[in-house]
C-alpha cells in the first residue's frame, strides 16, 4: 500500500490571528472598517485613496507576472500577494531621497517611488529594457534613481549594508533615512544581530522593518526562535521594537511614519516587526502545501489587507465597488500596456557581458571573451535548469 502523505508541519504549530490579544500588536483599523480614534494617522482622503489603489495595483501586478511565469516567459518570481498592507504602508513614509534595502516581496515599493514599469518588468525578461542588462537574478532588480538597492538572496545581507548607508547619512550630516527590509527568517541570522548591535550603539538614522509573514521557505516562526516576539529583541540592543498589525495599512504607515520621523530627526534606530502572512509560496518555485495546512491559509486570507481597508474607504464613502471595478480594469491595462513594452525590447548587447564588469576589461578577459562571443552569436546558450 503507498505511504500516507506526511502532515504539514504547521499544523502542529498553528499560526496565531495576528489581533490574538495577548500579543500587543498596534492596530487602528477595527474588524468593522473603522479606525480607532486613538491609533488613527488621520491620512488626507486623497492619500488613503491613492495608497488603496497602490495595495491594488501590487495584487493585479502579482497575478499577471505569476502567470507570466507559469507560461514560460519568465523564469522566476517571488510575490507579496497577502503582504500589500506592509510594503505600500511603510515605504510611503519614505521620501524620494530616503534609501530602501529590500529583501524579496519590497518590489512594490519601488513601483510606489515611480521605479518605470517597463524597467521593472524588463528586469524579469533579462533584456535591454532591465537597467542591468539582465546580469541580475529576476526580482533581484536594483533603482539607482531612487535609492533602491539590489535585492540579495542571501539571507539578511542587507541589513547591515543598510546600517552602514544609515551611518554613512549621518556623518556627512544628511537627512536621509534608510529602510531596511527582512523576513522573520533574516532576524536568526548573525547579520541581523551585527546591524541591530551596531544600530543600537551609533543610533544611524535607519528604520529595521521585519515583515514577519510566518514562514521563511517551509520553516515556521515557531522554529526560528524562542521568544515570545520577534520585535521584544530590540530592547537587547538599546532600540525601540514595536510589533504592528502588518495587514493593517493604517497600523504600518503610522508606526512607520514615527520611526522614520525619530530617525530623521536624530533619535536613532527603530526596529518594527509587520505580523502579515505569505499566502502563496515563497517563490514561483516553490509547493506550500507539502508544508503548511491550508486551512491556515484560509484563516489569513479572512484578514486580506486590500478587503480590510476597502471597507475603511467605503465605510468614510471614499471608494465604491464602481471605482473598484474602474481601477481594476485601469490597471489591468496599464500592465498589459507595460508587458508589451518590456517583450518588444531587444536583448541586452553581447559586450555588456564583460564591459559591465569592469570599468577596464582585463587583457586577459579581453582574449578569453573574443573566444567565447561566435558560440553566443550563433545562438549557443547554456545548458541546465533554473536553480531557484
Amino acid at each position: 500500500m503507498p505511504k500516507a502523505r506526511a502532515k504539514p508541519a504547521a499544523a502542529k504549530a498553528r499560526r496565531r490571528p495576528a489581533d490574538a490579544p495577548d500579543l500587543g500588536l498596534l492596530r487602528v483599523l477595527r474588524d468593522d472598517g473603522s479606525a480607532d480614534p486613538a491609533t488613527d494617522p488621520r491620512l488626507p482622503a486623497e492619500e488613503c485613496v491613492r495608497l488603496h489603489r497602490r495595495m491594488l495595483f501590487l495584487r493585479q501586478f502579482d497575478q499577471k507576472m505569476l502567470g507570466l511565469q507559469r507560461q514560460g516567459r519568465i523564469a522566476f518570481y517571488g510575490a507579496s500577494l497577502g503582504q500589500e498592507a506592509a510594503v505600500v504602508g511603510s515605504a510611503a513614509c519614505a521620501e524620494p531621497d530616503d534609501w530602501l534595502f529590500p529583501a524579496l516581496r519590497e518590489g512594490g515599493a519601488a513601483l510606489l517611488r515611480g521605479m518605470p514599469l517597463k524597467a521593472y518588468i524588463g528586469q524579469l525578461y533579462g533584456n535591454s529594457a532591465d537597467e542591468c542588462l539582465g546580469h541580475q537574478q529576476p526580482m533581484h532588480f536594483s533603482w539607482r534613481a531612487g535609492n533602491h538597492v539590489s535585492l540579495s538572496s542571501p539571507i539578511g545581507t542587507q541589513i547591515p549594508q543598510a546600517v552602514g548607508c544609515a551611518m554613512a547619512m549621518r556623518l556627512r550630516g544628511a537627512k536621509q533615512v534608510v529602510l531596511a527590509y527582512m523576513g522573520d527568517g533574516a532576524t536568526s541570522e548573525g547579520d541581523f544581530h551585527v546591524a541591530a548591535n551596531f544600530a543600537g550603539v551609533f543610533r544611524p538614522p535607519v528604520v529595521l522593518i521585519c515583515q514577519n509573514n510566518g514562514w521563511a521557505i517551509s520553516v515556521p516562526v515557531s522554529a526560528q526562535t524562542a521568544s515570545a516576539t520577534i520585535a521584544v529583541k530590540a530592547r537587547a540592543y538599546g532600540i525601540p521594537g514595536v510589533r504592528v498589525d502588518g495587514n493593517d495599512l493604517l497600523a504600518v504607515y503610522a508606526a512607520t511614519r514615527e520611526a522614520v520621523d525619530r530617525a530623521r530627526s536624530g533619535g536613532g534606530a527603530t526596529f518594527l516587526e509587520l505580523v502579515t502572512y505569505r499566502r502563496l509560496g515563497h517563490s514561483s518555485s516553490d509547493d506550500p502545501s507539502r508544508y503548511r495546512d491550508e486551512a491556515e491559509v484560509r484563516e489569513w486570507e479572512r484578514r486580506d489587507p486590500l478587503a480590510r481597508f476597502r471597507a475603511h474607504l467605503e465605510g468614510r464613502r471614499l471608494w465604491s465597488p464602481r471605482q473598484e471595478e474602474q481601477a481594476v480594469a485601469e490597471i489591468g491595462e496599464e500592465i498589459a500596456r507595460a508587458v508589451r513594452e518590456a517583450e518588444a525590447a531587444p536583448p541586452p548587447p553581447l559586450d555588456s557581458l564583460v564591459e559591465h564588469a569592469f570599468a577596464e576589461v582585463p587583457p586577459g578577459l579581453r582574449a578569453q571573451w573574443a573566444e567565447a562571443r561566435p558560440h553566443f552569436e550563433e545562438g549557443g546558450k547554456a545548458e541546465g535548469a533554473f536553480p531557484l
